[in-house]
């Protein structure tokens, strides 16, 4: 019986380091401090660990929507491919200058799936090892016993160390996001992730995922735009394949890929695929909403009027209709997000006050990020 050996060779996993000031904005995709080979093929640190597999990737896109429309007894609409509020499929939204970013994060995806089979693979052999120095006691006696016997115990203790190795090298399979600000743009981001913290506090969040303007006569109702909405949650959330000291600005989506804003790039990612845009891409759009709520009044919004279930043209209730009841008219905040990639998303949020905050501190950033001259 030979040796137990186990050696390959690991793509370094590069960090991306973004440098954020007024005066110039870089982004840099590198490695440092490892014994580097360079060819054609990448770039590989050479050492005892298995190396990278194939990512394979399908797309997946479902635009069905939960059919809950903004009138108590909603008419009967067309809807048109227009009015359906949704993103490209995220593998399409990736602007150029984002492909590096993007291709690394498929180089540690791929990496950490590969050593987990890797591992999985030496704690079979493990197992057998084990297995095996049973038999042998049981079994076999003499000389040849005791050579297999001492053969296999250092067997284990190779695939014992193997599987160590192999978890560390998992361990550091990730992007590592290192981001130096200078003192403006720093302050900037500081007043966005504070006013983030309030918005996700709102009662309520909704991704409006569908939209078509109605004929207020035909329908009787005060609101001249019928929607589809989904309550979402907003948080601070970290994409697996990165690591960041603070954590993203997580937005759910109900109809698509969620997103993920770091300092400088959003990352669009669904279960199959993702896609990565540059923050200075992004048009961003903050609007006040008066809403026909016929659902409870959220305790953060403010009732600002109110109207009819069923409307006259002039504002008067129209008696025809049996039980028709008054409800309220509510004022919430709406932020759109879209690039010329296909990002297009629409949010709309109970605590308006809280939306108005975080966009213009949101806005404000941005507008920083694209008049920085780009080194």
């Amino acid at each position: 019986m030979g040796s137990w050996s186990f050696k390959k060779r690991i793509k370094i996993i590069p960090g991306i380091r973004l440098n954020l000031s007024r005066s110039g904005i870089s982004t840099s995709i590198g490695i440092s401090g490892a014994n580097l080979t360079f060819g054609n093929k990448g770039t590989y640190l050479n050492t005892g660990i298995p190396g990278t597999g194939i990512y394979k990737r399908q797309k997946i896109f479902n635009t069905e929507q939960p059919e809950t429309i903004n009138n108590e007894e909603p008419p009967i609409i067309n809807i048109k491919k227009e009015d359906t509020i949704f993103s490209i499929e995220p593998e399409k939204i990736t602007s150029q200058d984002m492909q590096g970013i993007k291709d690394s994060i498929i180089d540690a995806y791929n990496q950490r799936e590969q050593l987990q089979k890797d591992i999985k693979k030496v704690q079979t052999d493990l197992v057998l090892s084990k297995i095996l120095i049973v038999i042998i006691h049981i079994l076999i006696f003499g000389f040849f016993s005791k050579k297999l016997k001492n053969q296999l115990i250092s067997n284990i203790e190779n695939q014992k160390n193997a599987i160590n190795q192999l978890e560390k090298e998992k361990n550091n399979s990730y992007i590592k996001l290192d981001i130096e600000f200078d003192e403006e743009m720093k302050t900037a981001y500081n007043l966005v992730l504070d006013n983030f913290k309030k918005l996700i506090n709102s009662q309520k969040i909704w991704d409006i995922t569908r939209s078509e303007n109605q004929n207020r006569v035909t329908t009787r109702s005060a609101a001249s735009t019928a929607i589809v909405r989904t309550e979402v949650k907003f948080d601070f959330q970290n994409l697996e394949d990165i690591q960041y000291q603070n954590k993203a600005l997580y937005f759910k989506n109900a109809n698509g890929a969620d997103l993920y804003f770091y300092p400088n790039f959003i990352v669009m990612k669904n279960k199959n695929d993702f896609g990565v845009i540059g923050l200075n891409e992004l048009d961003f759009d903050f609007s006040e909403t008066s809403f026909v709520e016929q659902e409870a009044v959220p305790s953060d919004s403010k009732i600002i009027d109110t109207t009819w279930l069923k409307v006259n043209k002039n504002g008067t209730p129209d008696k025809r209709f049996k039980d028709n009841k008054e409800i309220p008219m509510v004022r919430y905040g709406t932020i759109t997000l879209n690039t010329e990639t296909g990002v297009n998303e629409e949010y709309q949020f109970s605590n308006y006050e809280s939306c108005e905050e975080f966009s213009n501190n949101f806005c404000e950033y941005i507008n920083i990020i694209k008049e920085s001259k780009i080194i």
